[in-house]
């Protein structure tokens, strides 16, 4: 235990997405995890696909860090907690240094988090000591621990790269192109970390190549050192709403959006957390409320289909009054069809009429928030289909601070105890209004749980 809260911590960031940021950040974390130190990885921004990879490699669960979505205090005590328990705090960024507001340059300047800045470096070579250059001094100020190259072509490769830099000092090595440790990718993101039986000789493969370089053969006590303090207010212990109830949570390969902040928030409400995959054919537990979150459902519609029993047992729970929360890819099962990619059509659970189709294109991407009643709920959409259905929209997500033209935002379907939506809620952003999700009462109304 660190009682001052002081560790080793870094961010892993990048020029923009692509470059190799979890690769980098997982394979720092493995590093320095099998050689018996305590790391905790955090992810900069709502994500779902890169937080399976940093667990795995770390051995300790990761949650996200957003200025707004979590909002500063929450930040301040995830990290302070982390530093207090552990030698070393990596947070990788999201999308591009200085992209989104807020960017990952906003949650380094804030916390002092000194930036390792990754750059896929094919077919570059002087251009590479600009764009190292730019995104150190773009803002004047921002935290620096240097700049590693990603996918380099060699040893004289790596030369021409570090010769480019104007102080050799931020250089902080090399990975060369290597499929050993090649974090596979499909149209969310990267394939999760559990879809894979080698996923942890990749990381052992990205840790091994790590380790040759000045980042990987940098002492623990040589990388930047910084002290985290708890906010000035701690926050308040959420009110036990759900004491002495159940609530069921699918979770496989085709429901696996699951923020493990999320379970931490429905425990604190005083839930009873019990877990069933809907791949596996298991029976939907005896329960007083049901989360169907995020995933791929569309990958899994054949056998989603088939699981006749479960969608029979969902409509008597939602006949009995029970509430169910559906996110994103579990709304998208809820309908009556889904039709793939392909073009193929498969039935789905049928408690919302109507169908939803994939795309190729994103349909949906950014911050969200929802008005629950008196409470605010924060979240985010990134989805990759549509749906049309009949059924009345009931509330509508805005984006933060946004004025929005009525018809904007994602829509939210209430058909008796049934709640779903694109929209993907942060729990700890009002544990009141995540208690609403799941307690029998109407969505709607200004009264709390």
């Amino acid at each position: 235990m660190n009682p001052h809260a002081t560790c080793a911590a870094v961010l892993v960031a990048a020029p923009a997405s692509g470059q190799g940021k979890t690769t980098v950040a997982a394979a720092l974390a493995r590093l320095h995890a099998r050689q018996g130190r305590r790391v905790r990885v955090f992810k900069c921004g709502p994500d779902f696909l890169d937080p399976h990879w940093l667990a795995l490699a770390s051995g300790a669960p990761v949650h996200s860090l957003d200025l707004w979505m979590n909002g500063e205090a929450d930040c301040r005590a995830r990290l302070h907690e982390a530093a207090a328990t552990c030698d070393l705090v990596i947070v990788e960024g999201v999308m591009g240094l200085f992209d989104g507001t807020p960017s990952a340059a906003d949650l380094a300047e804030r916390f002092g988090l000194a930036v390792i800045a990754v750059i896929d470096a094919r077919a570059m070579a002087g251009t590479f000591g600009a764009l190292a250059f730019g995104l150190q001094n773009f803002r004047p100020g921002l935290p620096w621990a240097g700049v590693l190259a990603n996918r380099v072509g060699g040893e004289r490769h790596a030369g021409m790269l570090k010769e480019a830099l104007r102080d050799p000092a931020d250089w902080l090595g090399g990975l060369s192109r290597g499929e050993a440790f090649a974090l596979p990718e499909r149209h969310l993101g990267l394939v999760g970390a559990g879809e894979l039986g080698d996923a942890m000789a990749r990381l052992d493969a990205a840790a091994d190549a790590l380790a040759e370089t000045p980042l990987g053969q940098r002492a623990l006590d040589a990388l930047p050192q910084l002290r985290f303090d708890n906010p000035p207010v701690p926050a308040a212990p959420s009110t036990p709403w759900l004491a002495g109830r159940t609530v069921a949570v699918a979770r496989d390969a085709a429901f696996s959006f699951i923020y493990s902040a999320n379970l931490d928030q429905l425990s604190a409400l005083g839930a009873h957390l019990a877990f069933f995959s809907p791949l596996a054919g298991d029976a939907l537990p005896a329960c007083d409320a049901l989360w169907l979150p995020g995933g791929y459902p569309e990958l899994h519609a054949e056998a989603l289909s088939r699981a006749t029993a479960l969608r029979d047992a969902l409509a008597a729970h939602a006949a009995a009054g029970k509430p169910l929360w559906a996110e994103c890819g579990g709304m998208m099962s809820l309908f009556d069809t889904l039709v793939t990619a392909d073009g193929a059509e498969h039935r789905l659970w049928g408690l919302l009429p109507g169908r939803v189709t994939m795309h190729k294109r994103l349909s949906g991407l950014g911050p969200q928030q929802l008005e629950v009643g008196a409470f605010t709920l924060r979240g985010h959409t990134f989805h990759y289909s549509s749906c049309e259905t009949p059924h009345p929209v009931a509330l509508r997500t805005a984006k933060p601070g946004a004025v929005q033209a009525v018809g904007t935002g994602e829509a939210v379907y209430v058909k008796g105890a049934v709640r779903a939506s694109y929209f993907h809620a942060w729990f700890p952003s009002s544990p009141d209004a995540t208690a609403r999700l799941f307690l029998p009462d109407p969505l709607e109304g200004p009264h709390a749980p």
